[in-house]
C-alpha cells in the first residue's frame, strides 16, 4: 500500500536560506525551528518526509557531491538527537542549463522517491519557498504549500509568509498514514 509523504525544499524551508549564494560548508547550514516543527507533526501522524533539493553548487565547483552529502548526514544526525528524520534525500547537482529531468520545477526528483518507496503522490505534499517548488509538486499530482512572502503571487494551495505557519496547517489538513 502507497503511503503520501511530505516533501521539503532544502534551502529556506530546511535550514535558512543562504540568499543568492550557496550554503557550501556545514558551519553555515542552520536548522529552521518551523521545519523541525512542521517535521514532528508529520513524524506523529507517521508520515514519511523527504527532502528534495536543487544543489547547482556542486556543478559549479563551489563544493563537492561527497561534501554537499557530509552536510546532509550531519543534519539528519541533528534531527536524530531530536527524535526525527527523513526517509530520504534527493538532490540535483546539474547545471540549470543541462535541462535535465530532475531539476525543479521539473517533477523528477518527486517521480524517483515515489518509485524507490512506494509513496502515493496523490495524497502528498510539496512544500517550497519557490514557485519552482510549487510547479514541481503540482506537475507530481502533490498539493503544495510556499513559504514567502504574501506580497508575491503563488499557485499554492497554501500560502504562509513564514515556515512557523506550516506546522499548523499540517496539524489540521494531513490525515493520519496508515502502514
Amino acid at each position: 500500500m502507497n503511503k503520501p509523504c511530505i516533501f521539503f525544499d532544502r534551502d529556506g524551508i530546511v535550514n535558512e536560506s543562504p540568499g543568492p549564494g550557496y550554503v557550501e560548508r556545514w558551519e553555515d547550514f542552520h536548522l529552521m525551528p518551523g521545519f523541525v516543527a512542521a517535521l514532528q507533526v508529520v513524524t506523529s501522524k507517521g508520515c514519511p518526509a523527504v527532502i528534495i533539493t536543487n544543489q547547482q553548487g556542486v556543478a559549479k565547483g563551489l563544493y563537492s557531491e561527497d561534501e554537499l552529502n557530509s552536510m546532509h548526514e550531519k543534519m539528519r544526525a541533528q534531527l536524530r538527537e531530536r527524535g526525527l528524520d527523513v526517509l530520504d534525500i534527493f538532490q540535483c547537482t546539474h547545471f540549470a542549463s543541462d535541462d535535465c529531468a530532475c531539476r525543479k520545477p521539473k517533477p523528477g526528483m518527486i517521480f524517483q522517491a515515489s518509485e524507490k518507496h512506494g509513496l502515493d503522490l496523490s495524497s502528498s505534499w510539496m512544500i517550497g519557498d519557490s514557485e519552482k517548488d510549487v510547479e514541481a509538486g503540482q506537475a507530481a499530482g502533490c498539493r503544495t504549500i510556499r513559504v514567502c512572502p504574501i506580497t508575491e503571487k503563488t499557485k499554492a494551495d497554501f500560502h504562509v509568509a513564514q515556515m512557523e505557519e506550516v506546522a499548523p496547517i499540517l496539524e489540521k489538513e494531513l490525515a493520519p498514514c496508515a502502514l
